[in-house]
């Protein structure tokens, strides 16, 4: 690494980071020597042993992260790692956006000539105040990037949770999860299912009954109550047997125990060497047999639970050709027809868990159930298709009636101070920027079309923000020289340009990358 960097990166707090991390050591330390010679639990040391252990560490790791850059590249540092990037292997430098609790977390990720992405662990904005340190310390290094390198971008990419260039791995890791969890419940679906066959079909002991026949038969046994404990909430309540016989004491629901009071004679029911069931007079209390049809409904659950992420990750895969920071299609339409599918599958499941096809009737409801589905995901397939500027329909052309289209100029200009603008009029009038759907135009601004020009047309980014729409197109206009950004859904979009009078460019001004 050169001598002298042109753009170096250092913890803010270093000497504070430091001072924690010797703290922690040194806490650490202390609770060993309590784990081995002090009083008390011995869990309890270890749990604050390693609590302060593993802050030591992540404070030490912080204090020692280092990013700098010069002519030859990009050299990161930390406690475990060193890294360095020439500037001939970086493609691009972008804003990577995670949501925290009520904060944005803004961090550097490079993108390199083989596709791989790596985050710098500096800089890193996590408040309002160092954001302005933040964007200066990126523009120092995409100005190194332009001087020593070709970056594939001319703005700053921002890769958020709805952008294409966003990471999959949480996305796949929740999708495998829970179809290995239906897979699990599938499994205990037959058991369950034989167990609670048994248990209904299981008769009295007789004086006939073998000794290893009688744990399939119900024996009775008698005992005293000798007190009861009866929990809160959902925890466990509890019956005490007088002499600990035959058992000291037997877990059993909230409503069970209330039923019973000490002193009271009681029938146990074993099965299966176990007490099943606690009889007393004008009191019963059952051990629950979970049904097979319960667990298939948890089974059909985690299935369509895991359509959520993978519809996601299809959506990911489908627009692989776009750029990384476009945002892409809501997959709230597939949610829909999982919710759908949810509706007739989990009432079949729940009916016939183990033999959903064993009657005509059963069979036209899947059958039914299932065109309804392939017409729910066919809809929703059409409605996150891709659309770039250039598949926009010809217009038609608006009545004299005042037309209130949702669109927003996401710049601030004197015909839309502060975004104030949520709709455009077209119509009998000029157009006009209004805070409201309509009727009338009340509080409305004149667009200045004379002084709009049309630059091109290109899909949402990460950099427009959340609140624009993820189906919405993004115009940007050249107002006098001051550059504007409209937002409006791609046929609207359309509309308002042809209104203002604007030059539109060519449909390919703004297409996928190959």
């Amino acid at each position: 690494m050169a001598d002298a960097p042109e753009v170096l990166c250092r913890p803010v707090r270093r000497r504070a980071l430091w001072w924690f991390a010797a703290f922690g050591t040194a806490g650490a330390g202390l609770a060993a020597v309590g784990a081995r010679y002090g009083r008390g639990p011995l869990a309890v040391w270890i749990t604050v042993g390693l609590s302060l252990a593993l802050l030591s560490v992540l404070c030490a790791y912080a204090a020692t992260s280092r990013v700098g850059a010069d002519e030859y590249g990009v050299h990161s540092r930390t406690l475990l790692r060193r890294r360095d990037m020439a500037w001939p292997d970086i493609a691009d430098l972008r804003t990577y956006l995670q949501y925290g609790r009520n904060q944005e977390i803004r961090r550097v990720s490079v993108l390199l000539r083989d596709g791989h992405t790596r985050r710098l662990p500096l800089p890193m904005s996590g408040t309002s105040g160092d954001r302005a340190e933040f964007d200066a310390k990126l523009a120092a290094l995409r100005a190194l990037h332009r001087r020593h390198g070709d970056p594939e971008s001319d703005h700053v990419p921002v890769i958020t949770g709805r952008a294409a260039g966003h990471s999959t791995a949480v996305l796949w890791l929740v999708c495998v999860l829970l179809l290995a969890g239906a897979g699990l419940a599938a499994s205990f679906v037959p058991s369950v299912g034989a167990e609670k066959r048994a248990w209904t079909a299981a008769v009295p002991c007789t004086a006939a009954t073998s000794a290893t026949e009688r744990g399939e038969c119900l024996s009775t046994q008698h005992a005293v109550i000798a007190r009861t404990k009866i929990s809160r909430g959902n925890q466990r309540s509890w019956l005490y047997f007088a002499d600990g016989r035959p058992l000291e004491r037997l877990g059993v629901s909230q409503d069970g125990a209330a039923g019973f009071h000490p002193g009271d004679r009681v029938e146990l029911t074993v099965w299966r060497h176990r007490v099943r069931a606690v009889a007393t007079n004008g009191h019963v209390w059952r051990d629950h047999f979970t049904g097979a049809g319960d667990v298939a409904v948890v089974a059909a659950g985690c299935a369509l639970a895991a359509g959520y992420p993978g519809a996601r990750l299809l959506l990911r895969r489908r627009g692989r050709r776009l750029p990384d920071d476009d945002v892409l299609p809501s997959a709230l339409p597939f949610a829909a027809a999982l919710v759908g599918t949810a509706l007739w599958l989990m009432p079949l499941c729940y009916l016939r868990p183990t033999e959903p096809l064993d009657s005509p009737v059963t069979l036209t409801w899947a059958a039914a159930g299932t065109a309804v589905s392939l017409g729910m995901f066919t809809a929703a397939w059409r409605a996150t298709r891709i659309r770039t500027p250039g598949d926009t329909p010809p217009t038609t052309t608006l009545e004299q009636a005042d037309h209130f289209l949702a669109a927003r100029f996401l710049d601030h200009t004197d015909y839309n101070p502060h975004g104030f603008g949520t709709h455009i009029v077209l119509g009998d009038g000029p157009p006009e920027v209004t805070p409201h759907p309509g009727p009338g135009r009340f509080a409305a601004r004149r667009i200045p079309a004379e002084r709009l020009t049309v630059t091109r047309v290109r899909r949402a980014r990460g950099s427009d923000g959340d609140s624009v729409p993820r189906g919405w197109h993004i115009a940007e206009l050249d107002d006098a020289g001051e550059p504007v950004r409209l937002a409006a859904a791609p046929e609207d979009l359309t509309r308002i340009i042809d209104a203002l009078g604007c030059l539109r460019p060519a449909p390919d001004a703004e297409r996928a990358r190959p």
